[in-house]
């Protein structure tokens, strides 16, 4: 047995953070022991763990997703722990020690907010000059510079994070970091500077040009340095007026324009500095996880354009910038524009509105490594100007930049595009996750969109350990709620914009911390975030009072099915879903999460009371949209999709409204038409109400509208719109077009519960028990999932063989459970590891069509031949578009039914989603049930061709 994955709060090793009442996690593995019966938790001081300050003793209660640690933490303490874990088969193991390390708690501050004595615009670099004459224990470092700072000791940078303090309401409060500084100091002289950017507390931010000083109009740092030395004594440094100021090499910095450095600047003069009120009130130590560099990526490509620019390929479209190396003369500037796509095969940034998304440097004739500091670019093309000679790419190298947080899963299937797909999303949460969730990453926006977030946040769980990262989101929204009465902002941090209340996007508040405790089984989520959930949800029922208590939202403004594609009005982006029934829906939605969160934190009358909230809600939606025959009064993808999913139709009429659904498809020619409401939850509904093939059909469609499109298009990250680039290359509008804007991507859910079909239990969250429900279809020939999750790796393959027969395999880790449930099986016919799945020690039965097992951990291989062919052979049943498109049937139809291959483009574009005999019985298109069925006998040996 081993153990990995110490995490506390998880998250590995935090140095500085606020951790309140410490979570401690962890993850064994690498045993044949299936469940662990015991476990010790030790704390000390040291890591040699000789001054213990708590033991658990050997105890059954200690839960690997979340063990509170009851002591009382003390400020600037690095605490060591370590676990034993025992097995039921006697494996036991020890794990190396991991350590949390606490920030200054209620220490006062020795430390003065300081400002340079320079014009506000002058960008500074602020410095203290000491000496040590002791020897260094450890040392150090507890900063807050506004509005984004870097720091420097002795010429070395501090730490590996960049655009500290990061993006918050510092309106409401303000994060410091703690730094490690032990390494960088020396027994003497030494020398302390920390530079000072815009960002957003000062820089440029919002709309139409947005405003500047949006939170503040001064430079600002906050500074103290606790060394302590090897006899015992302390040295303290701290931000005062003896500080001095000098101006930076940086003349300009902004999150959209990018930044000017100018190595040269130097006018040898020293300036001094002063207090400034900001007072202590809103400081706190950190929540937000460091933003770094997660990834490298070499340009593939050194283009010149039809227009003359040297322009660089990275390949992937990324958030982060571009470092370069230089020796160019004394003069010389560099410029690296950055953006998304060409056109006409020129450099293009026209969808970056008034972003200039530029880096200018101006040599000093030295050699020297240039990157940017307070800013960074979403992109995959770099523009080069005022290079020296001969752009060598190998000169170049991409920082992919993003909070830090680990990747837990990953899909392969059988279809190169379908891969490229998952990749995309999975590029556009690492773009889109730099310390708040943006909605893009390179035009002059870059907003916390809640609904962006809310409706991605399921997948990005699965994609990434998100635990910390919307823990620290949740507690900026609950703050901004905090002064609007529980009504939730469109954007957090609120920034420039200042609307909200909006269903779909208001529901962040209530969405997120439960996906963040289904997918990671530590309910102080719920806890942190309890009141704000409630508070929405508070919100939404005032505003129904207010409008008459008929328990329906009807009032206010809302996105509804933002970007669908089914609106009356071309020129409006809110699709054709009536706003009041998604409203509405979401009302009934959001109070059963309530109630649900509140039951798991042991508050039962407010359980009840959300609960009795949401299936009022229900019933009145029932009343208002569901007629006694259960048809639904709204005919859109979404109405149906979100009256199924979020539980709003009366369990007799589930199955109309499922085939109404499915119809509408039909007679959408199998495409989607939803926005960001429906869309994520569209394949999901089409999988659980037993239209799984339309899912497939949608994911796998090519033409526009379908996620394929862009990936076929070149796409390397999810866009905004179905269609922001056209077919011809061209990009369709300029005003709201982003070619990383992640909540498309929330299709991934859909491939991690349906495809895979890992699915985590509500009663035993953080995967403990997960349902596996794969539903395979013939048009892939296998998927490869895995899960990395809080209680280790989960794994499910299967495989559709030559033969016809389904091959699964499950790997369940340690301590954990699974239910699986195999499609179109008999029981008697399935084999597990080799052998009869009947004479196998595990609990299975037959339930309908589907064969149910029980498993633990380990791994588990079945094998059976379904009752239901899965292998497709071509007929007359199949789209007429995909006959024709496959050689050796259209020669038969050449032969046989000639007006059939003779179709012109035109009419296969409009009709060639139905199937040939429906088609046969069109005017233009006669032919006789005889003449099908011999048709069917000649065709009926030939494979469909899948991926």
């Amino acid at each position: 047995m081993k153990i990995k994955n110490l995490k506390t709060n998880r998250i590995t090793n935090p140095l500085g953070f606020d951790l309140g009442k410490p979570r401690l996690s962890y993850v064994a593995y690498d045993t044949s022991a299936k469940k662990q019966t015991a476990a010790q938790i030790q704390v000390s001081l040291n890591e040699y763990f000789s001054n213990i300050v708590f033991d658990s003793g050997k105890s059954e209660k200690i839960d690997s997703l979340a063990f509170e640690l009851p002591i009382d933490l003390e400020p600037c303490t690095r605490y060591f722990w370590r676990v034993t874990v025992w097995g039921d088969n006697g494996d036991v193991a020890t794990s190396d020690p991991a350590w949390f390390e606490t920030a200054k708690l209620s220490e006062p501050w020795d430390a003065k907010w300081i400002t340079p004595d320079l014009d506000k615009e002058v960008h500074p670099v602020l410095s203290k000059d000491f000496t040590l004459t002791k020897g260094i224990a450890s040392a150090r470092a507890y900063v807050c510079g506004l509005g984004l700072y870097e720091m420097e000791i002795n010429g070395k940078k501090a730490g590996d994070e960049y655009l500290t303090p990061l993006f918050n309401a510092y309106d409401k409060w303000i994060q410091y970091q703690t730094y490690d500084i032990t390494a960088l100091l020396t027994s003497g002289p030494n020398s302390l500077e920390v530079s000072l950017g815009n960002g957003l507390y000062k820089g440029r931010f919002g709309f139409e040009g947005g405003q500047t000083e949006v939170y503040g109009d001064q430079f600002a740092l906050l500074c103290e340095i606790v060394i302590k030395h090897t006899d015992g004594t302390v040295t303290i440094i701290h931000s005062d007026d003896s500080w001095k100021a000098r101006k930076s090499h940086i003349l300009f910095s902004g999150i959209y324009d990018g930044e000017i450095y100018d190595a040269n600047l130097d006018d040898g003069a020293s300036y001094g500095v002063k207090d400034i009120e900001l007072g202590y009130d809103r400081l706190k130590a950190r929540l937000s996880l460091p933003v770094v560099v997660k990834e490298e990526l070499k340009p593939i490509e050194v283009i010149i354009t039809p227009a003359g620019e040297t322009v660089l390929d990275m390949g992937q479209n990324m958030v982060g910038w571009v470092q370069f190396k230089t020796n160019a003369p004394k003069g010389t500037e560099i410029v690296l524009q950055y953006a998304e796509l060409l056109q006409d095969g020129n450099f293009y940034q026209d969808n970056l509105r008034t972003a200039k998304a530029e880096h200018r440097y101006i040599s000093n004739g030295e050699e020297a490594i240039v990157r940017p500091h307070f800013t960074y670019y979403g992109f995959r093309y770099v523009k080069v100007s005022g290079w020296n000679g001969d752009v060598n790419k190998d000169d170049f190298t991409g920082y992919v930049l993003y909070s830090d947080m680990d990747q837990t899963g990953s899909i392969e299937t059988s279809n190169p595009l379908v891969n490229r797909l998952f990749l995309n999303a999975l590029w556009g949460q690492k773009g889109n996750f730099l310390d708040v969730p943006t909605d893009c990453p390179q035009r002059d926006e870059r907003m916390g969109w809640t609904g962006d977030a809310q409706v991605f946040s399921g997948t990005a769980s699965f994609n990434m350990d998100t635990y910390a990262f919307f823990s620290k989101y949740g507690y900026d929204l609950a703050q901004e709620q905090s002064s609007l009465g529980g009504m939730v902002p469109m954007v957090v941090p609120m920034t420039t914009v200042k609307g909200g209340g909006s269903s779909a996007w208001g529901e962040a508040a209530t969405v997120i911390p439960w996906t963040a405790y289904l997918h990671f089984g530590d309910k102080a989520i719920l806890e942190q975030q309890f009141d704000s959930m409630k508070g929405w949800v508070d919100f939404i029922k005032r505003a129904d009072e207010a409008s008459g208590g008929k328990r329906l939202w009807t009032t206010g403004f809302h996105f509804g099915d933002w970007l669908a594609l089914d609106g009356d009005d071309p020129s409006s982006p809110m699709g054709g879903t009536e706003t009041a029934f998604i409203s509405s829906a979401y009302y009934s939605y959001s109070s059963m999460l309530v109630a649900k969160a509140a039951r798991v934190l042991g508050k039962d009358e407010i359980a009840q009371e959300y609960e009795k909230l949401s299936n009022e809600v229900r019933a009145a939606i029932q009343a208002e949209y569901i007629t006694s025959t259960g048809r639904l009064a709204l005919s859109t993808q979404t109405a149906y999709v979100v009256a199924l999913f979020m539980d709003l139709v009366p369990e007799e009429h589930k199955n109309r409204i499922a085939n109404d659904l499915r119809e509408k498809l039909k007679k959408d020619k199998n495409h989607l038409k939803t926005g960001f409401v429906g869309t994520p939850y569209l394949c999901r509904v089409l999988s659980e109400t037993g239209n799984n093939d339309i899912a497939y059909t949608l994911l796998l469609n090519k033409d526009y509208p379908s996620w394929l499109y862009a990936v076929t298009m070149g796409a390397t990250t999810i866009w905004e719109r179905w269609n922001s680039v056209l077919p011809d290359g061209k990009i369709s509008g300029t005003d709201m077009n982003s070619l990383n804007h992640y909540a498309y991507g929330s299709i991934a859910e859909w491939m991690y519960r349906n495809v895979a079909g890992i699915n985590p239990v509500e009663d035993q969250p953080g995967f403990r028990s997960v349902r596996l429900t794969p539903q395979p279809d013939y048009r892939l020939k296998y998927t490869k999932a895995s899960l990395d999750s809080a209680v280790g790796l989960y794994e499910s393959q299967w495989e559709l063989m030559e033969d016809g027969q389904l091959s699964f395999k499950f790997v369940i880790p340690f301590n954990a459970t699974a239910s699986v449930e195999l499609p179109d099986a008999k029981l008697e016919n399935v084999l597990l590891n080799g052998s009869s799945l009947k004479a196998a020690e595990v609990t299975a039965g037959q339930q309908g069509e589907k064969v149910h097992v029980d498993i633990n951990s380990g791994t588990w291989e079945f094998l059976y031949t379904p009752e239901v062919e899965y292998i497709k052979y071509i007929s007359t049943q199949l789209a007429v578009s995909e006959l024709i498109s496959n050689d050796e049937v259209k020669s038969i139809l050449t032969e046989t039914v000639p007006q059939v291959a003779a179709l012109p483009q035109d009419m296969i574009a409009k009709l060639g989603h139905q199937s040939l005999r429906e088609l046969s019985h069109m005017p233009f298109l006669p032919i006789s049930n005889e003449a099908l069925d011999e048709l069917d006998h000649q065709l009926k040996k030939i494979k469909v061709i899948v991926s």
